[in-house]
């Protein structure tokens, strides 16, 4: 089983820019499709982006889609969520999630790191 921590939250200004980690422990890293999830306030949880397992695979939800970039170092065991010209509707507890393959579902969640787009 890994354990994942996020980590790089914080509050910007609508424009801004932040990029989240998610470092991982025990397990394999590589072995593991990781995502980025959000849940804002009032909200469903939903999806941000993912990526395979060396990375050479993305997909983003058309929220975030020009504007997030997932990325990953399998040797660091750490997934990355770069987020540009944030919005505030981009305000969210962000969570990184990781599973065995495409076709599973997640089932190991780090404990989420909040991030607050002023206006």
């Amino acid at each position: 089983q890994v354990q994942l921590v996020e980590s790089g939250g914080g509050l910007v200004q609508a424009g801004g820019s932040l990029r989240l980690s998610c470092a991982a422990s025990g397990r394999i890293f590589s072995s593991y499709v990781m995502g980025w999830f959000r849940q804002g306030p009032g909200k469903e949880r939903e999806s941000v982006a993912h990526i395979g397992k060396s990375g050479g695979i993305t997909s983003y939800s058309d929220s975030v889609k020009g504007r997030f970039t997932i990325s990953r170092d399998n040797a660091k065991n750490t997934v990355y969520l770069q987020m540009n010209s944030l919005k505030p509707e981009d305000t969210a507890v962000y969570y990184c999630a990781a599973k065995g393959s495409w076709s599973a579902e997640y089932k190991t969640w780090g404990q989420g790191t909040q991030v607050t787009v002023s206006s």
